[in-house]
């Protein structure tokens, strides 16, 4: 039959190409190994239909297959992500539509509230399974590589404060401010008098909460706001992994916003996932188009020096730029774990789609990190034009 010629010569050239702890099965017994060892991954092909997914095994067309239940797949979630990611470079070449294209989208206030609230408000008990105690939603900050993951989100909050120089009595505002992690640890520990907006109904709620809770409420307020609508002038603004819902067409609106918020001595710092293409393209084998249909409509990541040159468009002097991207292998590792450990509790509180979705993202994230298909940036600045015996002479002052 066609579909059986076509299918033993794909195996034929995966085979020459690599050699995978994979098994597959299909519908009519047969089975095929794609190994010498015991195969840590099963993918069991339950219709012919469903072939047309695995012969041209694009990550978008695999973790598809997988989600919508096309394809039946058993092993350890990190090494699905391995065999799914040779299965597609073996086969498929990483350019024209499988490779690092930019995609444009139209950016307004309702489709950006739409894509926060479709990502961020799944449900707080869903988030609160994997992430840290508290829910930092966001790159660690592993300073000796050994911390454990709500040491290492403290440390990262700690790590943008110091760095963008906190001090009691600040008026800060945290664009994108998740749960409230962060306006809870600048009022208490630094002293500062904060503003956090988030588009998620779910994070406000909570994070108004969390505020009370710890008596900070004549300290901290919490908004259901559009970075747009904010107005103000504040000496210290942070915005931690929200810049990517922006849109590369908007990034300089962004940053002029920033530089129309920030006192004319304040310093911001902006901390995001950035592309590693120059040409700010998505991830290979089209990973990018599986994340922006299940996971972030409408996202888009520039590249290092797009942040920049978009930047100083705003009216923003960069000052200082780490690159965190180990860091966020790290940490998308770990909730993969953490994922995993709960997935009974996890299957309780989603449906099984919204689950594979999330499983296969998040060990997806922490491949693309640690193959330098995507990175993290932090990025302190300030206005433009300020003189220069204002600046630091040293980094000297960001490690206590």
């Amino acid at each position: 039959m066609f579909w059986e010629k076509k299918l033993e010569h794909w195996i034929d050239g995966v085979r020459h190409q690599s050699i995978l702890p994979l098994r597959l099965q299909l519908w009519n017994g047969k089975q095929f190994d794609f190994g010498s060892s015991t195969p840590q991954v099963t993918i069991r092909v339950p219709h012919v239909s469903a072939l047309s997914y695995l012969l041209k095994p694009s990550l978008a067309n695999l973790g598809k297959a997988y989600v919508e239940g096309k394809l039946e797949v058993e092993g350890r979630v990190s090494e699905i992500i391995g065999v799914a990611n040779a299965l597609a470079s073996a086969t498929i070449k990483p350019k024209g539509k499988f490779g690092r294209i930019a995609r444009a989208f139209h950016h307004t206030r309702e489709k950006d509230a739409q894509a926060i609230q479709y990502h961020y408000d799944v449900s707080n008990d869903f988030y609160k399974v994997w992430l840290d105690e508290n829910m930092v939603y966001s790159c660690a900050y592993f300073e000796n590589g050994n911390e454990d993951l709500a040491t290492a989100q403290l440390k990262k909050i700690d790590h943008i404060l110091t760095k963008i120089q906190v001090r009691p009595g600040d008026t800060l505002l945290d664009i994108g401010c998740g749960w409230g992690a962060l306006v809870i640890r600048a009022a208490q520990k630094y002293g500062a008098r904060c503003v956090g907006i988030t588009l998620s109904k779910n994070q406000f709620d909570l994070a108004k909460e969390r505020v009370a809770q710890a008596g900070l409420s004549d300290r901290i307020e919490i908004r259901l706001q559009d970075y747009r609508d904010v107005d103000g002038t504040f000496n210290r603004i942070t915005s931690v992994g929200m810049f990517e819902h922006v849109g590369l067409k908007n990034l300089p609106m962004y940053f002029a916003k920033i530089h129309s918020l920030l006192a004319n001595d304040g310093l911001a710092m902006n901390h995001g996932i950035t592309s590693t293409d120059p040409d700010n393209g998505e991830t290979v084998y089209g990973g990018g188009e599986f994340i922006g249909k299940y996971v972030f409509p409408h996202g888009e990541l520039p590249h290092i020096g797009h942040v920049l040159k978009t930047m100083q468009e705003g009216g923003l002097e960069a000052l200082d730029v780490e690159n965190l991207r180990s860091h966020y292998a790290r940490t998308c590792g770990i909730w993969a774990d953490n994922f995993e450990t709960h997935a009974d509790q996890i299957k309780r509180l989603v449906d099984d789609k919204r689950y594979r979705i999330w499983r296969v993202y998040l060990s997806g994230c922490s491949y693309a990190f640690a193959q330098d298909w995507v990175s993290l940036n932090q990025v302190v600045c300030s206005k433009a034009g300020r003189e220069a015996t204002s600046l630091p002479w040293s980094r000297r002052y960001m490690y206590y």
